[in-house]
Order: structure tokens, then C-alpha cells, then sequence
């Protein structure tokens, strides 16, 4: 049975999510459409480019991201208390940007003839906007929306482009958040469709590298250039510190994504470089089980990923009595 929205989504938990939507049918209504022959790969970069507009307007940030021939994945990062900070002003003006607004809340901005119940009224709305603003379902919504009324118009057709309400896998831990990432921008590398990260179009890997390779100074303060609709990988110590941004190491990072995208090329483990074990021994990662995870992360865990300890909890924070993975495979088995 189809569990509420509400139910899939505990920021209590976690605020990391792996979000993916697949075209109606799995047509490749994103790429080369083998039945009319027609070539859509424009597509791909009007959702690239509405997932940077949306992440500028609501609370959510992008981690990672991949848009394929016919689905896309999105893993985000919801954060309620920068929507909480947020002026009530910047709230209208933010939902504003999407949305025609109320003309109560208009008449408040300008603070035209406004009686106090009015006001009170308007600041009522505002404060349904805000909690909009950190919603995974009106992100997808907006989202998904607007790709699908432009791909009808350009096709001057009616009827589903998506095949149903995009699906949702909480990442309850860091290494969940880790192994998502990176199977998402290993993923035109796991279809075959390029062979390199740097290869891999409309991915956010590729924007990663790109930003660097042409910044014109590579460095800030001694640290790489990092795109600026991205969540920024600020490194462990600094995510301490309750800074915005992602607990990895951004060359750690590309070092992990180039070793697992080299062994899955190559169909086998290869050896393990010293830039790699250091990363496994932090997260108490079996090599084995890794490869294993990444080639299809989304099979092997279904509504949550972490800790067996962290899935307990979060079946019991969504009201679940267990959450489904199969266990013959564990990313957190011990190296020792």
C-alpha cells in the first residue's frame, strides 16, 4: 500500500534524501526515442537547470544529482532552519518567484490600506509558504510540474509525462550519504553511457569538475572552486561546526568516485588505492559490499538507508514495523 508523504519524510531523522522519477512507461522521453526517432536531450538540461532555480527559492539544497534518458535522480538536503530564519518578507518574495502569490499578502508587502485581521491573515499565508519553502513534496511538485506541461507543449499532446508521484529513500547516515551520492553520478558510468566522470553529462560530478577545471583561480583560501548552486563539500571537522555543506572531503570525493567508476568499468575490485582505504577505514566500509551497493544502490535499500541501528529507528519514527534491504548485503560490515 502507498504510504502518505508525510510518512517517508522524518527530518527528525535525517534531512538527506535520494529522490527519483522515472518518465511514463520508462520512455525515453528524455533522449533518443527509438519508436519516433526524435532526440530529446534538451530536456535533460531544462530539469538541470529548474532543480538550480528551485534550490535558490525553497530550503533545499542539491547534493547530487543525474538526469538520464528516462528518469532522474536527485539526492538533496532539507533544511527546515534556514526556512525557519527566513523574514517573513523573504518568504513572500521567494514563493513570489514560482507562484502568483495572494492578493492579501500583495496588499500587505505594500502595506496599502491593510487593516490589522488583514494583516493577520496575510502573515497566516506567509507562514504556510514557509513551511512549504522545506517541503520535499512541493520541491518534486514544482519540479515535475513544469517539465511535464513544457514537454506536452512541445509535443502538443496531453496526458501523464511522469509515470507517478516520484519516489523517496531516506539516507540516515553519512556513509548512506556517501555510497547515494556517488551512485548517482556514477550513473551514466553504470549505464555505459560515458566512460569517465568528466564525461558523464548533466551530472552533478561533471559540474564539480568543470567549476574547477575553469575557474580562473582554482583556489580560495587554499580550497578548490566549488559551484555555487551545489552544497559545497566543507570536509569532517568543519561539518562539526554546524557550517552549511557536506561532511566529505571534495578530493577525497573525486578520488572515491573515479576508483568505484574505474572498477565498474572494468567489472572487477581492483586493487584499493592508498587514497581509498583511509576513506573505507573512517566509515567501516567492506570493499567487497561496496562495489556491490553502488552498482544499484536503489535495489539493495528501498524506503531508508544506514545503520541497522539507524533503520530501526527510523521504522519506528515513520510508524513502520521494519524497513525492507536485502541483507545478504551490508555496507557497514567491519574490515577487521
Amino acid at each position: 500500500m502507498t504510504r502518505p508523504r508525510k510518512e517517508q519524510v522524518c527530518l527528525q531523522e535525517t534531512p538527506y534524501y535520494h529522490c527519483i522519477c522515472r518518465c511514463v512507461r520508462r520512455a525515453f522521453l528524455c533522449g533518443d526515442d527509438a519508436i519516433s526517432g526524435q532526440n530529446f536531450d534538451h530536456r535533460k538540461q531544462w530539469l538541470v537547470d529548474k532543480i538550480h532555480l528551485l534550490s535558490s527559492v525553497f530550503t533545499i539544497d542539491i547534493c547530487a544529482y543525474a538526469v538520464m534518458s528516462n528518469h532522474y535522480h536527485l539526492v538533496l538536503k532539507v533544511n527546515k532552519i534556514e526556512a525557519d530564519d527566513l523574514s517573513d518578507i523573504d518568504v513572500a518574495m521567494r514563493w513570489k518567484q514560482l507562484f502568483n502569490g495572494h492578493v492579501m499578502v500583495d496588499r500587505w508587502l505594500t502595506m496599502s490600506d491593510i487593516t490589522q485581521a488583514e494583516k493577520t491573515q496575510a502573515l497566516k499565508i506567509v507562514q504556510t509558504w514557509r513551511g512549504r519553502l522545506y517541503d520535499l513534496g512541493w520541491y518534486m511538485r514544482c519540479l515535475n510540474e513544469s517539465i511535464a506541461v513544457r514537454a506536452n507543449k512541445e509535443d502538443n499532446c496531453k496526458g501523464h509525462f511522469w509515470e507517478g508521484r516520484f519516489k523517496s529513500q531516506a539516507l540516515l547516515d553519512e556513509t548512506a550519504l556517501l555510497a547515494c551520492m556517488i551512485y548517482v553520478d556514477l550513473n551514466p558510468i553504470r549505464a555505459a553511457i560515458s566512460t569517465t566522470p568528466e564525461q558523464s553529462d548533466f551530472t552533478s560530478i561533471q559540474q564539480r569538475l568543470l567549476t574547477i577545471a575553469h575557474a580562473i583561480d582554482e583556489t580560495v583560501d587554499n580550497k578548490p572552486a566549488q559551484p555555487p548552486n551545489l552544497l559545497p563539500f566543507i570536509g569532517y571537522q568543519a561539518h562539526t561546526k554546524q557550517q552549511k555543506g557536506l561532511p566529505f572531503k571534495l578530493m577525497d570525493y573525486f578520488a572515491l568516485v573515479e576508483w568505484t567508476g574505474r572498477c565498474i568499468r572494468e567489472d572487477k575490485r581492483g586493487v584499493i588505492t592508498a587514497e581509498i582505504k583511509p576513506l573505507f577505514e573512517r566509515f567501516n566500509v567492506n570493499s567487497d559490499d561496496w562495489l556491490a551497493i553502488i552498482t544499484d544502490f536503489n535495489r539493495h535499500y528501498i524506503s531508508a538507508a544506514g545503520s541497522s541501528d539507524k533503520m530501526s529507528q527510523w521504522a519506528y519514527s515513520t510508524n513502520r514495523k521494519w524497513c525492507a534491504t536485502h541483507q545478504h548485503l551490508n555496507l557497514y560490515n567491519s574490515l577487521t
